[in-house]
């Protein structure tokens, strides 16, 4: 097989994916890509600059024919954030490993740029635009990362977590814990991802404090 830098990014998230962040060595991608492990070095400083890679592929995947001009700016961010998320939760694996990085890399330089760009149309100053893109862009990645953290779990301790709110938290003494007591019948929401909630009440922010309005 002909290395480039593209093959062994296929081959570490293909890795990863199927056997966890151990698989992540020069040793595994070696022998998966038939070739002597020492060759990766041409192509990558060591196993952390290739997972920066791997974060950015992910990235730009994910932002794959995204057109921000064509929206307005909370529908852009929207979008964005809804890429992002998914492009982790696609690879939980990775995302465990990979969504708090900065990978320094094109594809993500190109969504900073966005994202401050979407904000800076809404009127922001420079460093409002740069301080709310930073609580944007981490509510993304922090729900991805626990979405995927959740989604990497063994099904059946997943299962048992996902129980738990129609179980241990149903059974609890009403007298002891009167709110949960009220929203008992709710509960079952705690078992699902946040992330859109989350999403929507920080567009809803967003827009309440940029100076151009909310479009």
């Amino acid at each position: 097989m002909l290395l480039s830098e593209d093959v062994i990014v296929d081959c570490a998230l293909r890795l990863v994916g199927q056997h966890g962040p151990d698989a992540l060595s020069v040793r595994r991608l070696g022998a998966a890509l038939g070739c002597d492990p020492s060759a990766l070095y041409r192509y990558f400083h060591n196993t952390d600059d290739l997972l920066l890679s791997v974060a950015d592929r992910i990235i730009g995947d994910a932002m794959a024919g995204f057109e921000p001009d064509r929206m307005p700016w909370r529908d852009a961010l929207r979008e964005m954030a809804l890429r992002i998320h998914r492009g982790y939760r696609e690879q939980p694996r990775v995302a465990a490993l990979a969504a708090y990085r900065v990978t320094r890399r094109p594809h993500e330089v190109r969504a900073v740029d966005a994202g401050i760009g979407l904000l800076r149309r809404a009127g922001f100053g420079d460093a409002d635009a740069v301080r709310h893109y930073a609580a944007f862009v981490d509510t993304v990645l922090g729900h991805a990362a626990l979405d995927a953290a959740h989604l990497a779990l063994p099904p059946e301790r997943r299962e048992a977590d996902d129980r738990a709110w129609t179980g241990a938290y149903a059974e609890l003494p009403d007298a002891d814990h009167p709110h949960l007591a009220a929203a008992r019948a709710e509960l079952p929401l705690m078992a699902g991802s946040s992330f859109e909630t989350a999403l929507e009440l920080l567009l809803s922010a967003l827009g309440a404090a940029a100076p151009g309005g909310t479009p």
